[in-house]
């Protein structure tokens, strides 16, 4: 790989409730990186004061000219705070090649976004491209965690509700997560957690769909780059250090069964409807109930707590399967 003539792309941080992780992950950014054109931060209109320290430590540390916060007063989620950078960039006379998205509570532990945009300079099919992603340990060192995925499928929703041996084995090759230690390749999509975008390919996509507030955004948009012809590719050379769901609560793969907020629902209903029509998208509900009813029934049995989380069933029905049949979706507390 040959190194860009000049910094052509720009980082974008959406920050919830994060501040000092936030400007740890700015920090990693300008310690490592020659890559970068300029960071930007979106304050999600956070509680609490992130957005004055925010603007403070940019001040104080010398960071203005190289990192621009854009305080907001709506919480936009993920997507659509994302947007708001990207369309921006859109209308400079010169707009960057490329953006690089991470999370406020992740960290560049190697030249992640270099890497990545050399990647993008040498395979030009490619659209996307995601970083490898590892998360703190309990003993604090870092192992790797799954950054690289296929798109679901009805029989990937029975699975992953259904939570049972025999079946994960058995539907092994339609499971959504791909392994952790994946080497450098294509896939479906790349964790929104650290990727990096061509510009070039998300004018031609229209970035995020607004629809989404948080969770299945970037499933859609690198489906969509899919439908367009571009490529997505997980470049495990890129490391990235992820305290996941610092910001959300939600986590992959946690013990605890925690009830999911209806954002997310809303998000699985409307991607599965937007991209596969409603019956795919009604069917899509009936093999997520049949998997968690299977999953009850099997953990009962063997007198553990079920892997589905805290009121699935009143939830599912409340904002995932009332749209999908014509009615109005319920609130919950």
């Amino acid at each position: 790989m040959t190194h860009s003539a000049a910094p052509d792309v720009s980082v974008i941080i959406v920050n919830y409730g994060t501040a000092d992780l936030a400007l740890e992950a700015i920090a990693s950014v300008l310690a490592l990186e020659a890559a970068v054109r300029d960071i930007h931060i979106v304050d999600n209109a956070s509680p609490g004061d992130d957005a004055v320290r925010l603007s403070q430590a940019i001040a104080a540390r010398g960071w203005h000219g190289r990192v621009t916060l854009h305080a907001e007063t709506v919480n936009h989620g993920f997507g659509r705070g994302n947007n708001l950078v990207i369309e921006a960039l859109a209308r400079q006379p010169a707009p960057p090649g490329k953006v690089f998205l991470l999370n406020p509570d992740a960290r560049l532990e190697n030249a992640a976004v270099t890497i990545l945009s050399e990647f993008l300079d040498a395979h030009p099919q490619v659209g996307a491209a995601g970083a490898r992603i590892e998360k703190p340990g309990p003993d604090g060192i870092p192992g790797p965690v799954t950054a690289a995925f296929r798109f679901p499928s009805l029989i990937s929703i029975f699975e992953d509700a259904a939570a049972f041996g025999p079946v994960s084995r058995l539907c092994a090759n339609r499971r959504v997560p791909l392994p952790p230690d994946l080497p450098t390749g294509p896939v479906d999509w790349v964790s929104g957690a650290a990727v990096m975008l061509r510009t070039e390919a998300l004018r031609q996509v229209g970035a995020f769909d607004p629809e989404f507030f948080l969770y299945y955004e970037e499933v859609d948009l690198m489906r969509q780059l899919s439908a367009t012809g571009w490529q997505t590719w997980y470049v495990a050379e890129a490391l990235v250090i992820h305290a996941e769901g610092a910001a959300t609560g939600v986590k992959s793969g946690q013990a605890e069964r925690r009830r999911l907020p209806p954002y997310w629902y809303h998000s699985w209903q409307y991607y599965l409807r937007k991209n596969h029509g409603r019956a795919v998208a009604l069917a899509g509900a009936a093999a997520w109930v049949l998997g968690a009813a299977m999953n009850h029934a099997i953990t009962r049995i063997r007198g553990r707590a079920p892997a589905t989380p805290a009121h699935f069933f009143s939830d599912f029905w409340a904002v995932g399967i009332r749209p999908l049949i014509g009615l109005k979706a319920k609130s919950y507390e």
